[in-house]
């Protein structure tokens, strides 16, 4: 049991680490955002605006915000009513979590990604371009980027499934990943000491 609990640490670390490098990489696109909206911003009132800074950004965001969604996964902040579930045994927790991924996350993910893939693939074989815009971008590259998030994210509700089988049978789990608000409350000084 020691071994195969070891194993299930292994595994879900391992994971964990996929999840928090892909979430930082994935976090820099937010430099280039930030470029093109000054850019459109600056350009709108001192020249005009510009046809491509609209596609550009929502490109950006989309893909920003899917291939964060297995950071946040990772990190505990997805959104969660917690004023019951807090209260609850370590093992009823990990219960209804193991349940909620098996039933709820697994079959919704894995369909979307499924379908993702074949959207990815048509978009591709056409070289699909935006319509609605002047500069007509392509969107293969952004539609490609949905099952790439979705595997991750599949991969992540692996890990996070296996801290809930790890809890239903020890009564205690995994070390939990501090939320973003929580690792920025300790990284930032606080009023008090501020200067």
């Amino acid at each position: 049991m020691r071994t195969e609990s070891g194993a299930l640490v292994r595994v879900t670390r391992g994971i964990d680490a996929i999840s928090d490098w892909s979430g930082r990489i994935a976090g820099w696109l937010v430099i280039p955002l930030i470029f093109v909206m000054t850019w459109e911003i600056a350009m709108r009132y001192l020249v005009k605006p510009t046809y491509w800074a609209f596609d550009l950004s929502y490109m950006l965001y989309g893909a920003l915000f899917m291939l964060g969604a297995a950071y946040t996964l990772y990190r505990g902040s997805h959104i969660r009513t917690d004023f019951l579930y807090q209260k609850w045994p370590v093992k009823v927790q990990a219960s209804v979590d193991a349940f909620c991924y098996l039933f709820l996350f697994f079959p919704g993910i894995a369909i979307f990604f499924w379908l993702s893939v074949d959207w990815a693939i048509l978009s591709w074989q056409r070289q699909e371009r935006a319509m609605a815009s002047a500069w007509m971008p392509p969107l293969y590259p952004l539609k490609s980027v949905l099952p790439v998030a979705l595997g991750l994210l599949l991969l992540q509700g692996a890990s996070e499934f296996l801290k809930c089988v790890h809890a239903i049978r020890t009564g205690a789990w995994l070390t939990k990943q501090r939320s973003i608000e929580e690792a920025l409350a300790d990284e930032l000084p606080s009023e008090g000491n501020a200067k």
